[in-house]
Parts: C-alpha cells; sequence; structure tokens
C-alpha cells in the first residue's frame, strides 16, 4: 500500500524529518538473508563402467587406451556437483560451485568476532530454551571496548525522575534465564552468549546484530508496518510505559514481530539518533519464536553506529539480574493471565546519559551521552506501539502476529496494551502524555485505540492477525 509522505510515521526506513503535527516514526528494514553454513561436498562419479585391463591379449597398448579413454570422458562429460545452500538459503545455480577456501575464511572469520564479542566468563548459566548466560564481570563487558570508555567502571545510578511509582497491579514477566534459581555473582552482568549459528543467520559477519543500512525516504514497498501512539511537538527528556507480554506467530524466517519504545531526536536524514527498548521474536536474530527483552541505538540512521543489545561497545550494563536479548517468561495468554513488563528510558540529569529500567526498578544500564549527537541534549519525539515486516514470500500479505494477533477492539485479555505512559521533562518529572497521535498504516491487518482511566492512566490496545479477508 503506497502511503503519502505526511500521512505516515517516519519508518525504519525514511530519512527526513518529521516534526509536523501528523507525522511520526518508525524503524529501518531488519531483514537479512539467512547463511547456513554449506556442508562440503563430493562431485558425483560416472556410472560408466570401464574394462579390466586383465580382458585385453595386448597388455603394452592397454594403457594407453585407457588413459586416452579417461582423457576423452573428462572433457567430454558433465561433471554433476552434488547441490548446496547458498548465502540466500535457496539452491545456486547449475554453475555456481562450491569454494571450501572462502568458507573456510568465513568460518575463521566468524570464530575471530565470537572471541571478541564473548567475553571470559565467571560463571554459565544454561537457560531452559538453550540459551547460554555468561556472567562477565562488569568491566570486561563489550561496552569497555570504546575508545571513550576504556579503563572505566559502571557509574552510579542515578536519580529516578520524580512522580516515578514501581508499585503495580498486573502481574510482571521475567525471564526464562532465571527460572532455574541461578544468578549471577555480584560485580558481574549476565551477557546471551551469541553462537556461531546466530552470526550466520545475518546478511555478513559486519552487519550482525545492526539494522540494515538503508533507510528509504518512504514506507511504499518496505514492508515493514505499524500501530503506534506517539507525541511530538516538545523536548523530551524520557518515556516511560508498562508494554503487555506475547509471543506472537511469525510466518516467516526473515520477518519480525515486535513492541517497543522509541526516544528520537535528529533529522531523518544522516544523523538521526533513536534510543529504542522493548521485546521482539525475531528468528533471523535469535534463530526461536520466543519473545525477547532487547535494546537498541543509532547516532547516524543506522549506517555505522549502534547495534542491538550488547553485540557493539556502546551500551554499559549495571544489573547482574537481566540479560539483554533474553526470552521473557511467562507470556499472556488468550482469555487468560496478562503479564506485562515496565519500561522506562530517562536522561540522567547531572551527567547526561540515558538510562534504562526494566520491570519493578531493576536499572538496566545506560547509553553513555557521547554516542549521540541530537540526543546529547533532548528528544524531540516519543513514539510507543507495535511493528511488524510484511516480506509477502508466499505472494499474499503476511500471517505474522503483532501483539496478540487479535484486533484492539477485543480489549483486556485478548488484544495486546501499552498501559500508563508518560515523558519525562526538562525538570526530571514523570508527567502524562500530551499533543498524542495514533496511526495504523495497515487498519484492515492490525489497528489501534487509546483509552484513558484512574487506574492505567493514557493506554492504548494494539495489533492484529495480518491476513484476513479484509487484509488479503
Amino acid at each position: 500500500m503506497d502511503m503519502k509522505r505526511d500521512s505516515v510515521p517516519w519508518t525504519k526506513q525514511r530519512k527526513e524529518p518529521s516534526c509536523e503535527i501528523h507525522h511520526t516514526t518508525g524503524q529501518p528494514q531488519c531483514i537479512q538473508a539467512q547463511i547456513v553454513a554449506p556442508k562440503k561436498t563430493t562431485t558425483q562419479e560416472h556410472s560408466s563402467k570401464l574394462a579390466s585391463p586383465a580382458s585385453y591379449n595386448t597388455p603394452s597398448i592397454i594403457p594407453m587406451l585407457l588413459v586416452a579413454f579417461l582423457l576423452v570422458a573428462s572433457l567430454l562429460s558433465p561433471v554433476l556437483p552434488t547441490p548446496i545452500v547458498s548465502d540466500s538459503g535457496h539452491s545456486p545455480p547449475a554453475n555456481q560451485s562450491f569454494h571450501p577456501g572462502s568458507e573456510l575464511h568465513k568460518l575463521r572469520r566468524v570464530r575471530a568476532y565470537l572471541r571478541k564479542i564473548n567475553k571470559p566468563a565467571v560463571k554459565t548459566i544454561q537457560s531452559p530454551d538453550g540459551d547460554v548466560i555468561d556472567c562477565v564481570l562488569s568491566h570486561l563487558q563489550p561496552s569497555f571496548d570504546h575508545p571513550e570508555l576504556k579503563g572505566q567502571k559502571p557509574l552510579d545510578p542515578p536519580q529516578r525522575p520524580k512522580g516515578h511509582d514501581t508499585t503495580d497491579t498486573v502481574a510482571e514477566s521475567s525471564q526464562l534465564w532465571t527460572e532455574s534459581g541461578e544468578s549471577c555473582p555480584e560485580g558481574t552482568v549476565p551477557i546471551r552468549r551469541t553462537t556461531e549459528k546466530d552470526v550466520l543467520r545475518a546478511s555478513s559477519i559486519g552487519r550482525y546484530g545492526r539494522k540494515p543500512r538503508r533507510v528509504r525516504r518512504d514506507s511504499s514497498g518496505s514492508g515493514h508496518e505499524h500501530a503506534v501512539l506517539f507525541a511530538n511537538g516538545d523536548q523530551y527528556y524520557g518515556a516511560k510505559a508498562s508494554v503487555n507480554v506475547w509471543a506472537p506467530s511469525v510466518v516467516d524466517e526473515y520477518e519480525f514481530s515486535l513492541s517497543q519504545i522509541w526516544v528520537i531526536s535528529g533529522s531523518f536524514g544522516h544523523d538521526l539518533n533513536t534510543i529504542e527498548a522493548g521485546w521482539q521474536v525475531s528468528p533471523e536474530l535469535y534463530g526461536d519464536n520466543n519473545p525477547r527483552f532487547f535494546t537498541y541505538w543509532t547516532t547516524d540512521a543506522y549506517q555505522a553506529t549502534g547495534c542491538y543489545n550488547l553485540l557493539c561497545s556502546g551500551f554499559v550494563q549495571t544489573n547482574n539480574r537481566v540479560a539483554i536479548g533474553a526470552a521473557i517468561s511467562p507470556r499472556s495468554s488468550y482469555n487468560g493471565r496478562q503479564f506485562d513488563i515496565g519500561l522506562m528510558v530517562w536522561k540522567d540529569p547531572k551527567h547526561g546519559h540515558w538510562w534504562l529500567e526494566f520491570g519493578s526498578g531493576l536499572l538496566v544500564g545506560y547509553w553513555p551521552a557521547f554516542l549521540f549527537s541530537h540526543l546529547r541534549s533532548h528528544a524531540s519525539m516519543i513514539q510507543f506501539g507495535g511493528e511488524i515486516v510484511n516480506s509477502r514470500s508466499s505472494g499474499f500479505h503476511t500471517s505474522t502476529q503483532m501483539g496478540s494477533g487479535h484486533f484492539a477492539e477485543e480489549g483486556f485479555g485478548k488484544a495486546s496494551y501499552f498501559r500508563n505512559l508518560q515523558v519525562v521533562d526538562w525538570d526530571n518529572n514523570l508527567l502524562p502524555l500530551t499533543n498524542i497521535h495514533l496511526l495504523a498504516d495497515h487498519p484492515s491487518c492490525y489497528d489501534i485505540r487509546q483509552g484513558k482511566n484512574n487506574v492505567w492512566g493514557t493506554y492504548f490496545y494494539y495489533g492484529g492477525p495480518g491476513r484476513n479477508v479484509r487484509c488479503p
């Protein structure tokens, strides 16, 4: 569906600023080709049967005849290699051959990257979903590979915004890896171990953990679809919400479904700054369909800076109880018990760093102020909501779900929600949102409805099933 440029949010593929009242934002395309390490193949042998030299009466001529025959056969007969899987996950053209040298070189590069990103652990914890959580000394985490952080240690907690209340009435989700009762010691941070399979699913080693470099100027044909609430027209120093957690079905390995908060500043050219946090289901990034707590940041419109979670130097983790990128558990169920996670991102008035809180008062860590240009001062837009990728891999709209997979009108226990939406002002106060706008760019597939009451403050229901009779 082609959308007019002034009627859609900036998506993950937009570049230009949209600061007028009817503009909003999004994210760049995150689909990356899957790379499957090909197995070593052997040339199939021909079925031609050669006569034994012992059957000839002229043994002196036989070797010469045999050599000549083999030479002619090798020149005339085609070589039929065993089919292999290409980087795109499909069989290559018939004339494309397997190059073990290049594959070996790629594997060596992957292992070198893993040695860099997977830091030495003082303890390892096996999660029920197969993840390995490494307890890494705080000052050895990936962020301290950054030149401006080398030799430093994590900062002490900042002052929380005034009006912040961590008491809640809805059951809160935690993380699957903690269900064993194991935990990381004080002075360490839990980090999800990156595997060879993780990296090989990316389009390239250099782009693993990052979003696509190219950001288009509009959403036409981008495949990204949103149901979001956004606020702009002011200076923002943070955002807070409780986010309902589900495990939406993602039907294609190159698609994803996420629910998150965006903190945005800068133009939509090459200097876009964003901080993002929420939960996502991304088979390409994680290799499964579990909802996972994630973060992202960029300071140049996703071109060269930033990454998911702790997959590059940048975000400094301070908490030993939360693993960024780990699966969230339990999840909400249709007509059953509901679970959500609290999220708050705010700017420390003293040092200017952007801090992240998860759950009831757990400080996860911070994005140092020096990472950013525009966000070094403040944000110009806050956005809450859901996003999916529609690859149309089967020729029609995807059935990948957003939120619970049900439309907003179904309400509590059936549709997914964000509640208690707030923003942080210049004086570190949590305030209700003003200048609110809603946008569902494909409302027949995924929609959104806002509400307000004394218990949930500003809230909204959102989501949908994707393909249906009204969304072909």
